[in-house]
């Protein structure tokens, strides 16, 4: 009979110098004995176990420049960390916003308030008085009328400023508004600070000619709305040439070659811009060693982190350190990134890779996907939101993390694309301007979805546009209105002896002079445009 001994027995055994042939006869087994409640069954060991697993030393891991330390992964496999709770409500409007709107001209004074237009009011009068005329004014109405017109001039577009005046091409509702002369006057004159100490504030701060105006109405766009699970942040060139030091010269592949920058977070699935950054050059707030795109990021999602947002970026953008800062802050992150980077592992730069091929790596808090769409071509996708890495079953094998990426990539360059189509944007040598140009365009294009989520009323953006400035310019409309009247009736009965007015009325006439005015409208009327009333006797007119 065969005698089992243990590894430790065994090991006992040969240190004492005990002699195995001393053993009864017995044959010496060195096999370790097993626990029966550790011992698993066949179908238990071929189950698939889903919980994550133990990391073991014998995994292959590469090591990056900067000392990070990858672990090469199996695709399909469940990665050695759990991801956060993500953020499960859609986007919808705040409570205030939803209480407060019930109209277009209420959704779009959510973000340029009355307290801002008045601020625009009073620096432009400010700018006015000291350079042209001491008894210049402008009321609030009537810059709301201003604002009204340069939406519509958006929506129809003309070759030039006079073309939108003109009988043949112009807007009948631009006419009616405001004359081209007035219009121009204000454009003249607009402005959004206080020209005599813009030059001490400058010093400290590039962005001074407009910041108060600009930072009220990011403010605004974030506490008007609460965006759902993911949010997108790119960058927008808004197309300028104006002279100022953080005019930005972009690449080939853009649309415009100059223009201002701006760095923008936005909702994935309705487009709501959520807050906005212009870029104006090198910080000096910055930490030194903090890296440009990083501080960006986290300055866009701080009133949106601690939610469990996931936040969508490209290769500018994305970095490891960037995902562990925002997975502190319970946010996640999926991006592409660059092969040059210091923290990707070295192994995964290889040129020729199987087309469809793909590899996983995982760190602390955030994976790696690599995967080769072309036998020449390498896709890098860092993601701390994926648990788990599986391929499509079709011919190209595309991960999930490529997969999503794809889908949540494109909010900003969407939101771009839509505030370009009916852009307010004209021509204008002041950068404050074209600022206040993009301002109006991401205001008119946050109202229209804000007004669509409070009222459920669903219409073309482009018939928003056009009601929301008839909305806009009604009050002064009606001002213009009653100051019209006012002076008709104001004018003498007759223009006096031996003189003549011209026809105010112009139905069938084109100048024709007259004596008599309209009992009323109270305006001078000739006699091809008077109304002929025929005889009637008393007894019928009192019979009536």
């Amino acid at each position: 009979m065969q005698r089992r001994f243990t590894t430790q027995e065994a090991l006992e055994l040969i240190l004492s110098k005990a002699n195995p042939c001393d053993s009864d006869g017995e044959d010496i087994d060195l096999q370790p004995k097993s626990d029966s409640d550790s011992e698993l069954s066949s179908d238990d060991e071929t189950a698939p176990r889903l919980e994550k697993r133990a990391r073991l030393e014998s995994e292959p891991t590469v090591t990056a420049k900067d000392g990070t330390v990858w672990h090469e992964e199996h695709v399909g496999t469940c990665l050695s960390f759990t991801p956060i709770e993500p953020y499960a409500a859609d986007g919808e409007p705040t409570a205030t916003a939803r209480r407060g709107i019930k109209s277009r001209l209420q959704s779009f004074l959510c973000f340029i308030t009355v307290g801002m237009l008045r601020t625009i009011q009073e620096w432009t009068i400010q700018h006015a008085q000291q350079t042209e005329q001491v008894d210049w004014f402008m009321t609030l109405h009537e810059l709301m009328a201003f604002i009204a017109v340069i939406i519509l001039r958006g929506v129809t577009k003309v070759p030039s400023l006079r073309d939108s005046w003109s009988a043949c091409l112009g807007n009948p509702l631009i006419i009616a508004i405001m004359s081209r002369n007035r219009f121009q006057d204000i454009m003249r004159h607009l402005r959004f600070d206080d020209m005599f100490t813009r030059s001490e504030r400058a010093q400290t701060d590039k962005f001074a000619a407009i910041s108060d105006v600009w930072g009220s109405f990011v403010t605004n766009c974030i506490t008007s709305y609460n965006p759902g699970r993911h949010i997108t942040i790119d960058e927008q060139l808004f197309p300028s040439k104006t002279r100022c030091c953080f005019l930005q010269y972009s690449s080939a592949t853009k649309p415009d070659k100059f223009g201002i920058k701006f760095w923008v977070a936005c909702d994935l699935k309705t487009k709501y811009i959520c807050n906005v950054l212009p870029y104006l050059g090198k910080d000096p707030s910055r930490p030194s060693g903090e890296r440009l795109s990083e501080s960006v990021v986290m300055r866009l999602m701080e009133p949106f982190m601690d939610k469990g947002r996931t936040v969508t970026m490209d290769n500018f953008f994305t970095s490891l350190s960037l995902a562990r800062r925002l997975l502190s802050r319970k946010t996640t992150i999926l991006g592409r990134v660059n092969k040059i980077p210091r923290g990707i592992p070295q192994s995964t730069r290889q040129k020729d890779r199987k087309e469809f091929n793909t590899q996983v790596f995982s760190t602390t808090g955030a994976t790696l996907t690599v995967y080769a769409p072309k036998r020449k071509k390498t896709v890098y996708i860092l993601s701390s939101m994926h648990s788990v890495v599986e391929t499509e079953h079709t011919v190209k094998r595309k991960p999930n993390t490529v997969t999503q990426y794809n889908t949540t990539k494109c909010g900003v360059d969407v939101m771009d694309q839509m505030v370009r189509e009916y852009s307010v944007r004209t021509g204008t040598r002041r950068w404050p301007v074209a600022v206040f140009y993009n301002m109006i365009d991401m205001a008119a294009l946050n109202a229209y979805l804000l007004y669509q989520a409070c009222t459920g009323v669903q219409e073309r953006r482009v018939d928003f546009l056009v009601e929301l400035a008839r909305e806009l310019a009604d009050s002064h409309l009606i001002e213009k209105k009653a100051f019209k009247e006012q002076l008709l009736q104001e004018q003498p009965p007759s223009p006096g002896p031996g003189k003549r007015a011209k026809c105010q009325v112009n139905h069938r006439c084109k100048n024709n002079c007259a004596t008599v005015r309209c009992v009323d409208c109270y305006k001078y009327t000739c006699g091809k445009c008077r109304r002929e009333i025929p005889w009637q006797c008393q007894v019928c007119f009192e019979s009536q």
